[in-house]
């Protein structure tokens, strides 16, 4: 047996040799009255006809509106309808769509738009305190200088339409034959870009994280794969579209299935949620544990019926055990998956599958995919450790990122010479193959020479009866280096102490990982996507208690 920490997956099925474009035809041909798409806040319903015919004419008028293949193209809005056709229309015109984070303010939208060269970009007027339509005047042509077009998704109100236009007339001005669309599909290829997403470092700005068809059509299959995705299937989509759970594991592994993608709004709120599952019957359901916790903890969450789930995603960061239980047994999703990746893989490297044993499901985010390969190594040699060793996991295969846009020395920081995708995730791998993801390389904590790994001490936290979600973060310390810190929230109707989570550790976990500090909170600070910040919680505590100057690391 290989002893060392390396795996490969499978070789089958095998790879999708196409484009997007043409993969998604060929399913629409043989499901032209099916529902390819449900928009509940919208109230929009599109069969694959009608979708493959909305993308089309969206992809002409494109072309014709003076976009070439190659050119860049935005989409700054949360998840609709309109979002859909321009990832389906933008990667059959050979445009490249980017995504463009709804929370952006100015300096970062200036930063995104002129990185890539966006030409153009299809944006909401606003959202909430978000003025995007605004936020795109102020910074005008002399900040964006390759910006030429601006197109508005018109449900709403733009008095001012002053170097604006109207997304709906682009829609209905495109011709139903296009001599540009028929020539620019021929020269589109598998391994073209098609798709820029820019990932949120903690330091220093975004990256544009550039991902071809091959990447992601494969990946959001293959990931519809491990869900025994079918035409039968219905898939809550709530998590945001400007990220890959959204548009690669939610839209593609739909799409590549035949199955129906269901948005249950804008963005994600855990009612919402709730009624879209009851109503639509929908057999799948996608989110970030924070999402499920929501939802799982909602006041109402028992007067709705979930009886039609059986499967599903949680991803996006580590998944606390005891949620997973609540998840399995009280929504009905005996076959939920876990999925594990990041923006530069397409997302997922490893996912567990419906038939994944259920201790392996809970305490494990399940095995390599097929066509790709994981190692872990040691972060300081490189050398793969051996199994059940915790290292660093890196991964290689199709799903790895051509590279940052116009930044070949980060990626060369970020892929080595052997094509390896490093994650700077710590993780082991047992025997079996299965991976488990133990921390960040960043967030692991030093204490005293001993290393500590967060989520084992969050873990052994979520068994504390009175504890609904907890974050365990590492501060500066005088003496040891390094003290851990908790988070703690605590489950309504229920009490809590410091003195009561000691006294819950004593005995149970050795005393160097009962956390110094404890603090209860209502929530964590936390990404558009639901990510928690562990960086923000680390200011936050070194601020509140004088230590951020001595932090040498």
């Amino acid at each position: 047996m290989n002893t060392l920490s390396h795996e490969r997956g499978t070789r089958f099925p095998e790879l999708i040799d196409k484009t997007i474009g043409d993969a998604f035809d060929e399913v629409a041909g043989n499901m032209g009255d099916r529902i390819a798409v449900v928009s509940r806040h919208e109230g929009v319903r599109l069969t694959y006809g009608e979708l493959r015919e909305r993308s089309d004419r969206l992809a002409a008028a494109l072309l014709d509106s003076g976009l070439v293949p190659g050119d860049r193209i935005g989409i700054w809005s949360h998840t609709n309808v309109a979002w859909l056709l321009l990832q389906l229309a933008t990667a059959k015109a050979g445009l490249i769509l980017v995504n463009i984070n709804p929370a952006y303010r100015t300096s970062e939208l200036e930063h995104a738009l002129n990185l890539v060269g966006c030409k153009a970009i299809v944006t909401m007027v606003r959202y909430r305190s978000s003025e995007y339509l605004n936020m795109l005047r102020e910074l005008g042509k002399t900040r964006l200088p390759t910006l030429e077009t601006i197109w508005w998704i018109d449900d709403a109100d733009c008095p001012d339409e002053a170097g604006a236009q109207r997304f709906s007339e682009l829609l209905s001005c495109a011709p139903a034959d296009s001599a540009s669309l028929r020539d620019a599909r021929r020269e589109v290829r598998p391994d073209d870009a098609v798709n820029i997403q820019f990932t949120s470092g903690t330091t220093g700005l975004p990256k544009a994280a550039t991902l071809s068809h091959r990447n992601i059509l494969n990946n959001g299959f293959f990931v519809g794969e491990c869900m025994k995705l079918s035409h039968e299937d219905r898939v809550c989509v709530p998590v945001p579209m400007y990220h890959c759970f959204g548009m690669v594991m939610g839209n593609l592994a739909c799409l590549t299935h035949g199955s129906t993608i269901v948005y249950p709004a804008e963005r994600f709120d855990a009612e919402a949620v709730l009624e879209t599952v009851q109503a639509e019957k929908c057999t799948a359901l996608y989110g970030v544990p924070t999402m499920f916790i929501a939802a799982l903890n909602h006041p109402r969450f028992a007067q709705f019926d979930m009886s039609s789930l059986r499967t599903g995603i949680m991803a996006g960061s580590p998944c606390p055990i005891e949620i997973m239980r609540r998840v399995v047994g009280d929504m009905h999703l005996s076959e939920i998956t876990i999925a594990y990746g990041m923006t530069e893989t397409s997302p997922v490297s490893c996912q567990s599958t419906t038939d994944t044993p259920v201790e392996k499901r809970v305490s494990t985010v399940g095995q390599v995919l097929p066509h790709l390969e994981v190692k872990i190594v040691d972060p300081l040699t490189g050398q793969t450790v051996e199994r059940g060793q915790p290292g660093e996991l890196c991964t290689r295969g199709y799903s790895v990122m051509l590279g940052y846009w116009n930044q070949p020395e980060r990626t060369r920081e970020a892929i080595d010479a052997d094509g390896f995708m490093h994650t700077g995730d710590l993780a082991t791998i047992d025997a079996h193959g299965y991976v488990n993801i133990v921390g960040r390389i960043k967030d692991m904590v030093i204490r005293g020479g001993e290393n500590l790994y967060p989520r084992e001490i969050e873990e052994f936290l979520y068994t504390c009866p009175n504890v609904l979600d907890v974050q365990v973060v590492g501060v500066p310390d005088k003496q040891f280096g390094e003290e851990l810190c908790a988070w703690i929230v605590v489950r309504p109707g229920a009490a809590l102490d410091d003195d009561a989570v000691r006294a819950f550790c004593q005995g149970r976990i050795a005393h160097y990982k009962v956390p110094k500090y404890i603090r209860f909170v209502d929530s964590f600070p936390t990404t558009v996507t639901g990510k928690i910040q562990k960086y923000l919680i680390r200011q936050i505590m070194s601020k509140e208690l004088g230590l951020h100057e001595q932090h040498t690391a």
